[in-house]
Protein backbone atom coordinates (compact mmCIF):
# COMPACT_ATOMS: atom_id res chain seq x y z
CA UNK A 1 0.00 0.00 0.00
CA UNK A 2 1.37 3.44 -0.80
CA UNK A 3 2.11 5.80 2.45
CA UNK A 4 -0.19 8.48 1.24
CA UNK A 5 -3.33 5.85 1.16
CA UNK A 6 -1.92 4.26 4.57
CA UNK A 7 -2.16 7.83 5.72
CA UNK A 8 -5.11 8.63 4.02
CA UNK A 9 -7.64 5.61 5.60
CA UNK A 10 -6.13 6.38 8.68
CA UNK A 11 -7.06 10.03 9.00
CA UNK A 12 -10.84 8.33 7.80
CA UNK A 13 -10.39 5.81 10.42
CA UNK A 14 -9.61 8.22 13.41
CA UNK A 15 -12.77 10.58 13.14
CA UNK A 16 -14.75 10.89 15.86
CA UNK A 17 -17.65 8.25 14.46
CA UNK A 18 -19.16 5.61 16.15
CA UNK A 19 -17.61 2.58 13.99
CA UNK A 20 -19.04 0.99 16.59
CA UNK A 21 -22.15 0.76 14.97
CA UNK A 22 -20.81 -1.79 12.08
CA UNK A 23 -19.65 -4.30 14.58
CA UNK A 24 -20.49 -7.99 13.18
CA UNK A 25 -22.86 -6.07 10.78
CA UNK A 26 -23.01 -6.76 6.80
CA UNK A 27 -22.28 -3.51 4.62
CA UNK A 28 -23.54 -3.26 0.86
CA UNK A 29 -21.66 -1.18 -1.70
CA UNK A 30 -22.64 -0.53 -4.93
CA UNK A 31 -20.28 0.71 -7.74
CA UNK A 32 -17.49 -1.06 -4.86
CA UNK A 33 -14.44 -0.10 -7.44
CA UNK A 34 -14.94 3.62 -7.86
CA UNK A 35 -12.61 6.24 -6.44
CA UNK A 36 -14.91 7.17 -3.52
CA UNK A 37 -16.43 3.67 -2.60
CA UNK A 38 -13.01 1.53 -2.96
CA UNK A 39 -11.79 4.33 0.03
CA UNK A 40 -14.92 3.41 1.76
CA UNK A 41 -14.43 -0.30 1.17
CA UNK A 42 -10.43 -0.02 2.30
CA UNK A 43 -11.68 2.13 5.58
CA UNK A 44 -14.00 -1.07 6.77
CA UNK A 45 -11.26 -3.67 6.08
CA UNK A 46 -8.70 -0.77 8.08
CA UNK A 47 -11.56 -0.50 10.86
CA UNK A 48 -11.87 -4.41 10.93
CA UNK A 49 -8.15 -4.87 11.32
CA UNK A 50 -7.53 -2.37 14.08
CA UNK A 51 -10.84 -2.84 15.74
CA UNK A 52 -12.18 -6.53 15.45
CA UNK A 53 -15.10 -4.77 14.22
CA UNK A 54 -16.28 -8.32 12.39
CA UNK A 55 -18.14 -6.40 9.63
CA UNK A 56 -18.85 -8.15 6.27
CA UNK A 57 -18.42 -5.66 2.95
CA UNK A 58 -20.43 -6.69 -0.03
CA UNK A 59 -19.10 -4.91 -3.11
CA UNK A 60 -20.92 -5.15 -6.46
CA UNK A 61 -18.61 -4.50 -8.99
CA UNK A 62 -18.83 -4.58 -13.09
CA UNK A 63 -15.73 -5.35 -13.85
CA UNK A 64 -14.48 -7.85 -12.53
CA UNK A 65 -10.47 -7.69 -13.76
CA UNK A 66 -10.58 -4.08 -12.49
CA UNK A 67 -11.91 -4.84 -9.09
CA UNK A 68 -9.35 -7.54 -8.35
CA UNK A 69 -6.64 -4.98 -9.33
CA UNK A 70 -8.60 -2.39 -7.49
CA UNK A 71 -8.69 -4.55 -3.94
CA UNK A 72 -5.81 -6.51 -4.83
CA UNK A 73 -4.34 -6.49 -1.19
CA UNK A 74 -7.33 -7.76 0.46
CA UNK A 75 -8.58 -10.77 -2.37
CA UNK A 76 -7.56 -13.38 0.60
CA UNK A 77 -9.91 -11.42 3.22
CA UNK A 78 -12.79 -13.52 4.01
CA UNK A 79 -14.45 -9.89 4.89
CA UNK A 80 -14.31 -8.89 1.85
CA UNK A 81 -16.97 -10.16 -1.08
CA UNK A 82 -17.33 -8.99 -4.30
CA UNK A 83 -20.27 -9.60 -6.58
CA UNK A 84 -19.75 -9.26 -10.33
CA UNK A 85 -23.58 -7.77 -11.19
CA UNK A 86 -24.66 -4.84 -13.33
CA UNK A 87 -27.09 -2.58 -10.54
CA UNK A 88 -29.48 -1.29 -13.45
CA UNK A 89 -29.96 -5.30 -13.84
CA UNK A 90 -30.84 -5.89 -9.68
CA UNK A 91 -28.87 -6.54 -7.11
CA UNK A 92 -27.87 -10.59 -6.90
CA UNK A 93 -27.28 -10.18 -2.91
CA UNK A 94 -29.17 -13.05 -0.45
CA UNK A 95 -27.80 -11.62 2.51
CA UNK A 96 -29.32 -9.08 4.53
CA UNK A 97 -27.28 -6.03 4.98
CA UNK A 98 -27.63 -3.78 7.70
CA UNK A 99 -25.92 -0.55 6.00
CA UNK A 100 -26.24 0.38 2.02
CA UNK A 101 -24.49 2.47 0.38
CA UNK A 102 -25.18 3.39 -3.18
CA UNK A 103 -22.41 4.63 -4.78
CA UNK A 104 -22.63 3.07 -8.31
CA UNK A 105 -22.56 5.54 -11.27
CA UNK A 106 -21.67 6.58 -14.65
CA UNK A 107 -20.28 9.53 -13.11
CA UNK A 108 -17.70 10.13 -16.05
CA UNK A 109 -18.95 13.06 -18.25
CA UNK A 110 -17.68 10.72 -21.19
CA UNK A 111 -20.60 8.76 -21.13
CA UNK A 112 -22.90 11.43 -20.86
CA UNK A 113 -23.03 12.30 -24.54
CA UNK A 114 -22.06 8.51 -25.65
CA UNK A 115 -24.44 6.68 -23.10
CA UNK A 116 -27.40 8.48 -22.06
CA UNK A 117 -29.37 5.93 -21.72
CA UNK A 118 -26.69 3.80 -19.99
CA UNK A 119 -26.45 6.85 -17.35
CA UNK A 120 -29.70 7.14 -16.46
CA UNK A 121 -30.11 3.27 -16.18
CA UNK A 122 -27.53 2.70 -13.76
CA UNK A 123 -29.18 6.47 -11.61
CA UNK A 124 -32.82 4.88 -11.85
CA UNK A 125 -33.30 1.52 -11.70
CA UNK A 126 -29.78 0.88 -10.00
CA UNK A 127 -30.97 3.08 -7.15
CA UNK A 128 -34.98 1.35 -6.94
CA UNK A 129 -32.91 -1.69 -7.22
CA UNK A 130 -30.78 -0.54 -4.08
CA UNK A 131 -33.63 0.95 -2.60
CA UNK A 132 -35.82 -2.06 -2.51
CA UNK A 133 -32.98 -4.08 -1.03
CA UNK A 134 -32.89 -1.75 1.88
CA UNK A 135 -36.38 -1.84 2.77
CA UNK A 136 -36.74 -5.75 1.81
CA UNK A 137 -33.77 -6.26 4.49
CA UNK A 138 -35.04 -3.76 7.24
CA UNK A 139 -31.30 -2.01 6.87
CA UNK A 140 -30.23 0.80 9.19
CA UNK A 141 -29.11 2.86 7.33
CA UNK A 142 -29.03 3.32 3.25
CA UNK A 143 -26.82 6.30 1.90
CA UNK A 144 -27.33 7.50 -1.70
CA UNK A 145 -24.22 8.87 -3.82
CA UNK A 146 -25.61 11.59 -5.38
CA UNK A 147 -24.22 14.70 -7.61
CA UNK A 148 -23.55 18.43 -6.97
CA UNK A 149 -24.92 18.19 -10.48
CA UNK A 150 -28.49 18.33 -9.34
CA UNK A 151 -28.03 22.23 -9.10
CA UNK A 152 -28.08 22.64 -12.38
CA UNK A 153 -27.19 26.67 -13.34
CA UNK A 154 -28.05 28.42 -10.20
CA UNK A 155 -27.86 31.94 -9.99
CA UNK A 156 -25.27 34.38 -9.02
CA UNK A 157 -27.28 34.86 -5.52
CA UNK A 158 -27.18 31.34 -4.99
CA UNK A 159 -23.14 31.06 -4.64
CA UNK A 160 -22.37 29.49 -2.67
CA UNK A 161 -25.05 27.12 -3.21
CA UNK A 162 -26.96 25.43 0.00
CA UNK A 163 -28.91 22.14 -0.52
CA UNK A 164 -32.41 24.19 -1.53
CA UNK A 165 -30.56 26.16 -4.02
CA UNK A 166 -31.49 24.40 -7.06
CA UNK A 167 -31.18 26.36 -10.38
CA UNK A 168 -32.15 25.73 -14.75
CA UNK A 169 -31.48 22.68 -15.85
CA UNK A 170 -32.30 22.13 -19.82
CA UNK A 171 -34.25 18.54 -19.16
CA UNK A 172 -33.98 17.92 -23.47
CA UNK A 173 -30.48 18.05 -23.49
CA UNK A 174 -28.81 14.82 -23.80
CA UNK A 175 -26.06 16.10 -21.05
CA UNK A 176 -28.90 16.41 -18.53
CA UNK A 177 -29.03 12.49 -18.45
CA UNK A 178 -26.92 12.23 -15.15
CA UNK A 179 -28.11 15.73 -13.57
CA UNK A 180 -31.65 14.73 -14.21
CA UNK A 181 -31.87 10.79 -13.09
CA UNK A 182 -29.35 12.26 -9.80
CA UNK A 183 -32.45 14.40 -9.37
CA UNK A 184 -34.96 11.63 -9.85
CA UNK A 185 -33.13 9.13 -7.60
CA UNK A 186 -32.81 11.61 -4.72
CA UNK A 187 -36.53 11.59 -4.93
CA UNK A 188 -36.80 7.88 -5.03
CA UNK A 189 -34.84 8.09 -2.02
CA UNK A 190 -36.74 10.06 0.04
CA UNK A 191 -40.16 8.51 -0.75
CA UNK A 192 -38.63 5.35 -0.02
CA UNK A 193 -38.32 6.87 3.28
CA UNK A 194 -41.79 8.54 3.65
CA UNK A 195 -43.63 5.47 2.64
CA UNK A 196 -41.32 2.52 3.66
CA UNK A 197 -39.48 3.90 6.46
CA UNK A 198 -36.25 3.17 4.68
CA UNK A 199 -33.69 5.24 6.32
CA UNK A 200 -32.09 7.26 3.20
CA UNK A 201 -29.50 10.12 3.71
CA UNK A 202 -27.97 11.38 0.14
CA UNK A 203 -24.95 12.95 -0.46
CA UNK A 204 -24.09 15.61 -2.94
CA UNK A 205 -20.04 14.46 -3.72
CA UNK A 206 -18.47 18.16 -5.34
CA UNK A 207 -15.41 17.30 -7.40
CA UNK A 208 -13.83 15.01 -5.53
CA UNK A 209 -10.18 13.87 -6.68
CA UNK A 210 -7.32 11.86 -5.20
CA UNK A 211 -5.53 8.40 -5.37
CA UNK A 212 -6.97 5.71 -7.48
CA UNK A 213 -9.13 8.31 -9.75
CA UNK A 214 -9.46 7.30 -13.40
CA UNK A 215 -7.22 9.40 -15.19
CA UNK A 216 -9.10 8.64 -18.51
CA UNK A 217 -12.90 9.69 -17.45
CA UNK A 218 -12.78 12.90 -19.41
CA UNK A 219 -12.93 15.15 -16.13
CA UNK A 220 -10.36 17.99 -17.13
CA UNK A 221 -8.83 18.27 -13.50
CA UNK A 222 -7.76 14.10 -14.22
CA UNK A 223 -6.75 15.10 -17.93
CA UNK A 224 -3.98 17.70 -16.13
CA UNK A 225 -2.80 15.06 -14.16
CA UNK A 226 -2.56 12.45 -16.49
CA UNK A 227 -0.36 15.51 -18.59
CA UNK A 228 1.48 15.95 -15.56
CA UNK A 229 2.29 11.75 -14.83
CA UNK A 230 3.03 11.13 -18.70
CA UNK A 231 5.55 14.30 -18.28
CA UNK A 232 3.89 16.73 -21.50
CA UNK A 233 2.65 20.19 -21.66
CA UNK A 234 -1.09 20.57 -19.74
CA UNK A 235 -3.68 21.34 -22.78
CA UNK A 236 -6.65 23.48 -21.37
CA UNK A 237 -9.43 22.74 -24.23
CA UNK A 238 -11.35 26.32 -23.32
CA UNK A 239 -10.21 29.38 -22.06
CA UNK A 240 -10.08 27.96 -18.26
CA UNK A 241 -12.25 30.28 -16.61
CA UNK A 242 -14.82 27.56 -15.33
CA UNK A 243 -14.79 27.42 -11.28
CA UNK A 244 -14.57 24.46 -9.18
CA UNK A 245 -14.27 23.20 -5.69
CA UNK A 246 -11.98 20.61 -5.37
CA UNK A 247 -12.34 18.16 -2.19
CA UNK A 248 -9.27 15.43 -1.76
CA UNK A 249 -10.37 12.02 -1.12
CA UNK A 250 -9.96 11.53 2.02
CA UNK A 251 -12.14 14.57 3.23
CA UNK A 252 -14.88 13.34 1.01
CA UNK A 253 -14.83 10.42 2.54
CA UNK A 254 -14.67 11.58 5.93
CA UNK A 255 -18.26 13.24 5.14
CA UNK A 256 -19.49 10.14 3.61
CA UNK A 257 -19.41 8.16 6.86
CA UNK A 258 -20.26 11.38 8.58
CA UNK A 259 -23.58 11.84 7.04
CA UNK A 260 -24.22 8.02 7.36
CA UNK A 261 -24.26 8.17 10.62
CA UNK A 262 -25.26 11.47 12.03
CA UNK A 263 -27.43 12.62 8.59
CA UNK A 264 -30.96 13.23 9.24
CA UNK A 265 -32.87 10.35 6.94
CA UNK A 266 -34.66 12.16 3.91
CA UNK A 267 -31.75 15.18 3.86
CA UNK A 268 -29.35 15.84 1.64
CA UNK A 269 -25.59 17.09 2.37
CA UNK A 270 -23.40 18.77 -0.14
CA UNK A 271 -19.74 17.58 0.56
CA UNK A 272 -17.31 19.50 -1.09
CA UNK A 273 -14.51 22.48 0.14
CA UNK A 274 -15.37 25.98 -0.46
CA UNK A 275 -11.96 26.73 0.41
CA UNK A 276 -10.87 24.50 -2.83
CA UNK A 277 -11.84 27.09 -5.12
CA UNK A 278 -9.59 27.10 -8.27
CA UNK A 279 -10.92 27.96 -12.26
CA UNK A 280 -9.60 25.10 -14.18
CA UNK A 281 -6.51 27.42 -15.48
CA UNK A 282 -5.68 28.17 -11.76
CA UNK A 283 -5.39 24.35 -11.53
CA UNK A 284 -3.83 23.55 -14.11
CA UNK A 285 -0.88 26.11 -12.91
CA UNK A 286 -1.08 25.18 -9.48
CA UNK A 287 -0.23 21.26 -11.15
CA UNK A 288 2.84 22.31 -13.01
CA UNK A 289 3.94 24.63 -10.09
CA UNK A 290 4.13 21.16 -7.81
CA UNK A 291 7.06 19.67 -10.00
CA UNK A 292 8.66 22.82 -11.31
CA UNK A 293 11.65 20.76 -12.56
CA UNK A 294 9.61 18.91 -15.28
CA UNK A 295 9.64 22.13 -17.17
CA UNK A 296 5.79 21.47 -18.32
CA UNK A 297 3.65 24.29 -19.29
CA UNK A 298 -0.18 25.19 -19.76
CA UNK A 299 -1.46 25.47 -23.45
CA UNK A 300 -4.65 26.80 -25.25
CA UNK A 301 -6.35 24.45 -27.89
CA UNK A 302 -9.92 25.80 -28.59
CA UNK A 303 -11.57 22.86 -29.53
CA UNK A 304 -13.90 20.27 -28.77
CA UNK A 305 -13.78 16.84 -28.00
CA UNK A 306 -15.95 14.33 -30.21
CA UNK A 307 -18.81 12.70 -28.24
CA UNK A 308 -17.85 15.17 -25.01
CA UNK A 309 -20.50 17.28 -24.27
CA UNK A 310 -19.16 20.23 -21.85
CA UNK A 311 -21.37 21.48 -18.62
CA UNK A 312 -23.24 24.59 -19.03
CA UNK A 313 -22.40 25.83 -15.36
CA UNK A 314 -19.25 27.97 -15.57
CA UNK A 315 -19.06 28.03 -11.21
CA UNK A 316 -19.75 25.65 -8.39
CA UNK A 317 -19.48 26.65 -5.03
CA UNK A 318 -20.79 24.82 -2.20
CA UNK A 319 -22.08 25.74 0.67
CA UNK A 320 -21.25 23.25 3.91
CA UNK A 321 -23.38 24.40 6.76
CA UNK A 322 -25.60 21.69 7.20
CA UNK A 323 -22.88 18.83 7.17
CA UNK A 324 -20.46 21.64 9.46
CA UNK A 325 -23.50 21.29 12.05
CA UNK A 326 -22.70 17.35 11.98
CA UNK A 327 -19.06 18.06 12.80
CA UNK A 328 -16.90 17.40 9.34
CA UNK A 329 -15.20 20.18 7.79
CA UNK A 330 -12.51 19.22 4.69
CA UNK A 331 -8.72 19.17 6.04
CA UNK A 332 -6.62 19.29 2.70
CA UNK A 333 -5.73 22.55 0.47
CA UNK A 334 -5.57 21.69 -3.63
CA UNK A 335 -2.52 21.84 -3.30
CA UNK A 336 -1.72 19.43 -0.70
CA UNK A 337 -4.25 16.77 -1.81
CA UNK A 338 -3.17 17.39 -5.66
CA UNK A 339 0.65 16.87 -4.57
CA UNK A 340 -0.14 13.31 -2.45
CA UNK A 341 -2.59 12.41 -5.61
CA UNK A 342 0.56 13.03 -7.70
CA UNK A 343 2.84 11.33 -5.70
CA UNK A 344 0.64 7.85 -5.84
CA UNK A 345 1.23 7.70 -9.53
CA UNK A 346 4.94 9.03 -10.04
Amino acid sequence: MHPVVAEDLAHIAAQNLDWERFRGKTVLITGAGGMLPAYMVETLLLLNRTRGLGCQIIGLIRNPAKARERFKEYLSDPMLVLVEADVAEGIPVEKPCEFVIHAASQASPKYFGTDPVGTMAANLNGTWHALRRAQEWRSERFLLFSSSEVYGQVSDENRPTAEGDYGYLDILNPRACYAESKRAAETLAISFAAQYQVPAVIVRPYHSYGPGMALDDGRIFADLVRDIIEGRDLVLLSDGSAVRAFCYLSDAVSGFFTVLFQGETGCAYNVGNPAGMLSIRELAELLTGIFPERGLKVVHKNRALDGYLPSTVSRHCPNIDLISHLGWKPARTPAEGFERTLRTFL
